[in-house]
């Protein structure tokens, strides 16, 4: 990705993450690893990519319930995540595990 100098890591992340494929990807290889922090802070990413406060109108949250929830001691719950993905154009969804699928 050729990137103009003038813009941050931060800038083009949150830029990118606006792509709901691009966000899918990113939120995937974090939930590879371990971290519920980690997961935290990426949900928080892409909710600042397409605006707390428009998000929380699409996703019908209140701003300050969003805002709280993602918060770097947040526990979004289920139900919060599962009206934040689709406002954002994604979805919650579960697979196998490649391993676990070549040994059933």
């Amino acid at each position: 990705m050729n990137a103009p100098r003038d813009k941050s890591h931060g800038a083009l992340l949150l830029e990118a993450l606006k792509d709901p494929a691009e966000a899918a990807a990113y939120i995937e290889v974090v939930m590879e690893g371990d971290t519920l922090g980690t997961l935290l802070w990426v949900l928080r990413q892409v909710a600042k990519a397409h605006g707390m406060a428009e998000l929380a109108r699409c996703a019908d949250l209140g701003d300050k319930p969003l805002f709280k929830a993602l918060s770097e001691n947040g526990n979004p719950t289920i139900e919060t995540v599962n009206k934040m993905l689709p406002a954002v154009g994604l979805r919650l969804s579960v697979v196998p595990a490649a391993s676990e699928a070549a040994h059933a």
